[in-house]
This record gives structure tokens, C-alpha cells and sequence, in this order.
């Protein structure tokens, strides 16, 4: 299984092509009447906050089948790989731009939530969900597992196009590295100066989050009206789950700074049964790249419902969640400079185009 996941740029493109052709099969379903259409208007406990939201199948699904024919004729020849110089700016506009529109635009915060709360879920699913929910279909409905499977069809995108851009620029598609010398910016050097101010941010960013659920949680309507405040406190459960996100985020800030500590690289010896040896970069860069993609859309989602700084004192509904934006942006610059740092020679190379001279 890892070996098969290790070779993604083989497999990628041919995988963003199957899913365009489905996902473009599908518009066509929908716009010829098809039921099903997952950005159809519902009732408020069935929609979701994506941009697409409650609109018609008339004016969107054609749309998606279009862009999954042409998706499936682009991954195709991104497999093979073909195009130079204008063709080759085109696809990789395209790829870029499906892969952004996919797994960040069009999404909400529920990728997000399903980090946070996914050992939780997983709980449910054999003991049930506590309150006015009947199941897990009342979380996970379908409005929402369709934002899942497009962010899915997001990341494949993301994948074929860069192994697409590494292979036509004579690099490895695995590492991106090629014959030439490092560049001043990816040296380790460089690395752990520009990735430090990463993590700094990314520490900073949610702290206006944290302070509010905190505060609401005691009592304390900061950023919020009276009458909300009572509304939470007299919905169970519902301060609880606000604290517990505030908890997790001030979790992750500390699990973020292991990317510019030392036991983000070699285990500490409170971790008795693996102290003193190498941290994989994977275990860092990928959760963190994971919770960076997921904060970005929810803060996009928190930008557009707006934020309300009048008499009504709401500001801390969706003013704090719109930094989640600069807390997905730096946390990706952060995992992105700790996997440069720490990146050993790739096997995939040849061995006279592993000497890298620094720049």
C-alpha cells in the first residue's frame, strides 16, 4: 500500500482523469434532470456554507460536465507527458486552477471539522451521536460528503499537475530536484529562517479564536450579544464544543513549533520507546499540511458570510475565523520549509544528478 502511494506520480494523472470523467458523467446526470444535485437548495440542518451553495443544477451542472471532459483530455496528456511552451503553460493554468477551485474555493469548513473531530466520529460511529442527532448521516450528509469527495478530486488534481510541471522542466517527479544546484531560498539555512517566521505566525493566527470560544465558554460574551451568549449556554453541549476546538487549536500551535524544535526531528526522551531517534518528515509534513488545506476554505467561508461590527457586537462569530486563511497559508509555508530542511537524497534520481552543489 505504501509503495503503491510512494509512486504518485505515475499513477496521479491517470486517477484525475477517472475522476473527471465521473464527476463530468455526473453533470451531465444532473443537468438533464438527474436527482441527487449535491448544491441544490435544502433545509439550514441539510446545507452546507460552500460558495456553490443552494444554487441550480440548470446553471451549474453543465458547467461540471464540460470541465470534466475537458479535465479528462488534460490528465491524459499530462500522463503521457505532452506540450511545450504554450500548451504546456495551458495545461498547467488549468491543472492549477481545478486543483485551487476543488480543495479550496469551493469548500467550507468541514473538511476542518473533520480533522478536529475525527476521533470522535469514529466513537460515534459504534455508540451513537449524543443529542438531537439520530446518526452519523446527520453529520455527515450528503451536501457535505460531496465538498469530501470534490476535495478528494482537488488533491488528485494537485498531484497529476505537479508531476506534470516537474517531468516537462527535466526534474525529478517524486522530489522536484534536478541536476542543477540547490537555490538560496532552499537551503537549510535559508530554510529554518523563513520557516521559523511560518510558525511564528501560524502560533498567532488562531489566538483570536481561542480567546473567544474560551471566553464564551465562562461566561464572558466577548464578541459576541447577550442574548447569543444565554441562547449558547442554554443549547447543550454547545460552549463544550467551542472549548474543545479552542483546546485543540492551542494543541496544534504547540505541535506546530516541533517543526523549528529539535524534537521535531529526533524523538524526546519523554518519548521513552522511540527517544533518541529520527523523527520521520512525513509524520510532520503531512498532518500539518493536512489541518493547512483544511483551515484555508473555512476561513474563505468565514470571509464571505462577513463580519458584523455593530451595535449587535457579533464580530466574534466569523472575525476570528477569517485568519484561519493566514493560518492555512503559514502553517503550509512552515511544513513546506521543515520538509526542505530535512529532505534526504531521493532514490528515484540518478546517482550524477544527486550532487547538488549549495548556490
Amino acid at each position: 500500500m505504501f509503495r503503491w502511494l510512494a509512486s504518485w506520480p505515475a499513477w496521479s494523472a491517470y486517477a484525475a482523469a477517472g475522476w473527471s470523467a465521473l464527476y463530468g458523467a455526473l453533470g451531465l446526470f444532473w443537468a438533464w434532470g438527474g436527482g441527487g444535485f449535491p448544491f441544490a437548495p435544502v433545509d439550514d440542518d441539510r446545507a452546507s456554507g460552500s460558495v456553490l451553495e443552494g444554487s441550480s443544477a440548470g446553471s451549474v451542472a453543465p458547467a461540471m460536465a464540460v470541465i470534466g471532459l475537458i479535465g479528462v483530455v488534460a490528465a491524459l496528456a499530462m500522463a503521457r507527458p505532452w506540450g511545450r511552451s504554450g500548451a504546456r503553460m495551458a495545461l498547467l493554468a488549468f491543472g492549477w486552477a481545478l486543483a485551487g477551485t476543488l480543495a479550496l474555493v469551493i469548500q467550507d469548513y468541514t473538511l476542518l471539522a473533520l480533522v478536529a473531530f475525527a476521533p470522535f466520529l469514529l466513537v460515534f460511529a459504534f455508540t451513537g451521536v449524543p443529542g438531537p442527532q439520530e446518526g452519523i448521516g446527520d453529520i455527515l450528509y450528503w451536501h457535505r460528503v460531496n465538498l469530501i469527495i470534490m476535495f478528494a478530486g482537488g488533491v488528485l488534481w494537485a498531484l497529476a499537475t505537479l508531476a506534470y510541471q516537474r517531468r516537462t522542466r527535466q526534474a525529478c517527479a517524486h522530489c522536484g530536484r534536478g541536476g542543477q544546484a540547490i537555490a538560496r531560498w532552499a537551503t537549510p539555512e535559508a530554510t529554518r529562517r523563513w520557516g521559523r517566521w511560518a510558525v511564528y505566525v501560524a502560533c498567532a493566527a488562531p489566538v483570536p479564536y481561542e480567546v473567544t470560544r474560551i471566553a464564551w465558554y465562562f461566561g464572558i460574551p466577548l464578541g459576541i450579544s447577550d442574548d447569543f451568549l444565554r441562547m449558547m449556554r442554554e443549547t447543550p453541549g454547545m460552549a463544550e464544543v467551542g472549548l474543545g476546538c479552542a483546546l485543540a487549536s492551542i494543541g496544534g500551535a504547540i505541535l506546530t513549533q516541533g517543526l523549528i524544535r529539535r524534537w521535531g526531528e529526533i524523538y524526546p526522551r519523554w518519548i521513552w520507546f522511540r527517544a533518541g531517534r529520527r523523527v520521520p518528515p512525513a509524520l510532520a509534513v503531512i498532518p500539518a499540511s493536512i489541518v493547512a488545506i483544511a483551515a484555508i476554505p473555512a476561513g474563505l467561508m468565514n470571509l464571505r458570510m462577513g463580519v458584523e461590527a455593530g451595535a449587535g457586537r457579533t464580530w466574534g462569530m466569523n472575525a476570528p475565523g477569517v485568519l484561519w486563511i493566514v493560518w492555512g497559508a503559514a502553517l503550509g509555508i512552515a511544513a513546506c520549509a521543515y520538509g526542505l530542511r530535512r529532505r534526504r537524497p531521493c532514490r528515484h534520481r540518478r546517482p550524477e544528478a544527486r550532487r547538488e552543489v549549495p548556490a
